[in-house]
């Protein structure tokens, strides 16, 4: 028992968190790019505040972040003497397309990919790209708004087109829009979405995210028929509710906290809008333009497996419950007593992953693929750069003994675990530094002064032993 002999191990980044480089290889503006540290970024995350350019007193760490694109060849040697088998990152669209909309890709984008791929090949490292992670071009969204606009679904289709093209053979293990559900939560973020006052905000969000599963789906499709080994994934930001109490109303409040998850993976699992869905866009006065074509795209093109987040559980409860609130991935959860949190505030649950994929598997029953699970924490380093980061081992090795039960003595099919910010990089919620999740301190602060000089903290050695192990030893050596 225990991990199958072919289990992907490996770590997750973002191209708009590590990469930096925002001006190089022909590269053009994203959404991403202008997303500022300080008290508006949570206003421009959220679409409340238009931001679609550099202004000069803010601080944009995408736009050097942690230099990933002169040093990914270092980078990857560094995962692969970990031993990884699998590393999970994004493809940046405005290196492909630098407006989004043209008629050619640029090809320094498209090569400088190709060399990244070729080089996880040269280690045996099966690289797992995510398409879009919270990337749109600025000139989309300035030409066409974004996502709301049905035009997206074309420009999105020919990235694909060329990527799944270009990379035949390089990549077989894709997924298609990362965390599609934060749309609700991080509109600009997540579909490049401003909103102007008096506008139906959650028509608009809406609409939106039926353009971005239809486009998932088409893309399915074309991988499919590019490459009939490509493997195509959903991703969602996952983690069960709790109910507060068992007060029934707190228990309905999670159900429904719930389903405002599995949404969208609804959709993309089982290819058609799941009717409680359709039942609150009525109540809600929504209604979603779609064509016959549009619901048999989805219908025919499901998703093979499902891939997410997981950092805490989260907890739900009616509105005359009287509760404390906590920060969870971008959006605030209700404090869990039983629970400690991190230095962010959140709750740190290894039976809550456990859990959640159970949830997941019984409701899908399609395997699942942990793509993001980490500990944001301050390290502070010696004059080395290594990192005594025993808090982050007995986190990840919490919940890879989890996993470890759920696989087990739950029967869940798990392909494989990429721990988020397997090196250091900006963090996406509050665009700082010193929020690190990785095996590998990266000298880079807040105000983006410092070397960029990578070093190995004490959690590489020890996920190293993991790997080695295939996840028996996860023992933390003294």
């Amino acid at each position: 028992m225990g991990f199958p002999d072919n289990f992907l191990w490996g770590g997750a980044t973002a191209a708009n968190q590590c990469e930096g480089g925002y001006d190089k290889g022909g590269r053009g503006l994203a959404n991403v790019d202008v997303i500022p540290t300080g008290p508006d970024r949570r206003a421009v995350i959220t679409g409340k505040r238009n931001m679609l350019s550099f202004e000069t007193e803010y601080f944009y760490p995408a736009k050097e972040a942690i230099d990933m694109y002169t040093h990914f060849k270092e980078d990857i040697a560094l995962f692969a003497e970990m031993g990884f088998k699998t590393y999970r990152l994004s493809i940046a669209w405005t290196r492909i397309f630098p407006k989004g909309d043209e008629e050619t890709p640029n090809e320094e984008g498209l090569q400088f990919y190709q060399d990244l791929f070729q080089e996880c090949q040269k280690y045996a490292i099966e690289p797992l790209v995510t398409i879009t992670h919270f990337d749109c071009p600025i000139h989309l969204i300035e030409e066409y708004g974004g996502w709301r606009n049905r035009k997206m679904i074309d420009f999105y289709e020919k990235l694909c087109r060329v990527i799944f093209e270009r990379y035949q053979g390089l990549v077989k293990y894709w997924l298609t829009f990362n965390e599609i559900n934060m749309i609700l939560h991080a509109p600009f973020l997540g579909a490049g979405l401003n909103f102007e006052p008096g506008e139906n905000e959650e028509q608009i969000k809406y609409q939106a995210a039926h353009h971005e599963l239809v486009a998932s789906a088409l893309a399915t499709k074309i991988a499919h028929e590019i490459d009939p080994d490509n493997q195509v994934g959903c991703m969602l930001a996952a983690a069960s509710y709790y109910p507060y109490s068992c007060n029934p109303k707190d228990v309905w409040e999670s159900k429904q906290s719930d389903r405002g998850n599995y949404f969208f993976i609804d959709v993309q699992s089982r290819g058609a809008y799941p009717t409680y869905a359709l039942k609150m866009l009525a109540k809600k006065g929504i209604t979603i333009e779609q064509s016959k074509e549009d619901k048999a795209l989805l219908k025919a093109h499901t998703v093979d497996f499902i891939s997410f987040s997981y950092y805490a559980s989260r907890v739900a409860a009616s509105e005359d419950s009287d509760v404390q609130k906590t920060e969870g991935n971008l959006f605030p959860t209700i404090k869990n007593p039983y629970l400690e949190a991190s230095e962010w505030g959140w709750q740190i649950d290894p039976l809550g992953l456990r859990i959640t994929m159970n949830d997941l598997y019984d409701r899908y029953q399609k395997p699942l693929f942990i793509v993001e699970n980490g500990l944001g924490a301050v390290d502070r380093p010696d004059e080395n750069g290594f990192v005594e980061d025993d808090y982050r081992i007995a986190y990840l090795s919490a919940h890879i003994k989890a996993m470890k039960d759920a696989i087990d003595e739950d029967g869940v099919p798990l392909l494989g675990y990429t721990s988020w910010g397997c090196i250091d990089l900006v963090s996406a919620g509050t665009g700082e530094m010193k929020k690190r999740y990785g095996y590998i301190y990266v000298d880079r602060d807040n105000e983006g002064h410092g070397t960029f000089k990578r070093s190995k903290k004490k959690s590489f050695y020890w996920y190293k032993q993991v790997i080695a192990t295939n996840g028996e030893d996860l023992a933390q050596k003294e």
